[in-house]
């Protein structure tokens, strides 16, 4: 049995589809905050639950022999606000989990984690880069991160990190081109955007992402950390301008704030991929691919 924490959310309920493809049996655990029990997949066992309570957690434990630590709090934005909800919902509940994991005997743990850890670096960003984050989100992954691999370490655990650039995709349900569709829906006039526009990222389609986390599981160590992204950035502005294409209209852009969207924001990133090309990953599309497509997927769904 394989349990996937935050199974309901985006990338959760892809991973939760790939494993029961696979043939696995899998049973989701999430409270549903920033989840959609739509998006579980029918044939995986659903438990309601809060990594934030040990005792639920023990329980969804049972029989269990890997687990997907997906869960977390995905909204980067709003770390200068709420930064207790971010510590209480990212770093308490891996800890949670961890010594659910090791009271309950599971050894093994697929942890997400995000390219905030490395604050602002020099790009390519390499994994073995200091990571230095100036956001609290970026700052509880590294926390996250740290508590793994000590686990591991102390009590024979396994692990494999993933760093991500920016995933989009079809269930996306926060992030840029959601912002954008939303915002276009109710004004199709005028669009506001954070920042000045040229913030300049990498950006992954799901289905590379998932495939990625798989193709990772090959390495054998005890703690293995890799970056997921594609090997190309693009802009903003030029995210704005495929959404309003999509949606056929051409509206006014408006720019609020500086070169960051918001406080802890990283303008620019792209992670290297080497460690997983050199293993035989390589990603399907590109940023702008990557884009178009998950634009076309959310104006369906939405």
């Amino acid at each position: 049995m394989i349990l996937v924490t935050g199974g309901a959310g985006f990338i959760g309920s892809h991973v939760v589809d790939k494993l029961i493809e696979k043939g696995e049996e899998v049973r989701v655990f999430d409270n549903l905050s920033s989840g959609n029990k739509n998006f579980v997949n029918e044939n995986a066992e659903f438990i309601y639950g809060d990594l934030k309570n040990l005792n639920e957690i023990r329980r969804a434990l049972k029989d269990v022999d890997e687990v997907w630590h997906i869960a977390a709090n995905p909204d980067v934005r709003i770390s200068s606000e709420k930064p207790e909800e971010i510590y209480r919902n990212n770093i308490e509940a891996t800890f949670n989990l961890l010594e659910a994991m090791r009271l309950e005997g599971v050894d093994k743990i697929i942890f997400t984690s995000t390219s905030t850890v490395y604050g602002e670096a020099p790009i390519p960003t390499p994994e073995d880069y200091p990571t230095i984050p100036i956001s609290i989100y970026g700052a509880s992954k590294v926390a996250c991160e740290a508590l793994i691999a000590s686990y591991c370490h102390t009590f024979e655990m396994k692990s494999w990190i993933y760093r991500f650039a920016n995933v989009i995709g079809r269930r996306c349900r926060h992030g840029v081109i959601y912002d954008f569709i939303m915002k276009l829906r109710k004004n199709p006039n005028e669009l506001e955007i954070l920042g000045d526009g040229e913030q300049n990222k990498s950006y992954i389609y799901i289905d590379d992402c998932v495939n990625a986390m798989f193709f990772g599981l090959k390495a054998k160590g005890d703690v293995n950390i890799f970056n997921i992204g594609s090997e190309d950035q693009i802009k903003v502005k030029r995210i704005a301008e495929i959404v309003s294409e999509e949606l056929g209209l051409n509206p006014r852009f408006k720019f609020i704030g500086g070169k960051r969207g918001w406080k802890g924001d990283v303008p620019v990133m792209l992670l290297s991929i080497e460690k997983l090309k050199k293993m035989g990953w390589k990603p399907k599309y590109n940023s702008e691919e990557a884009v178009r497509k998950a634009v076309r997927d959310l104006i369906e769904e939405l």
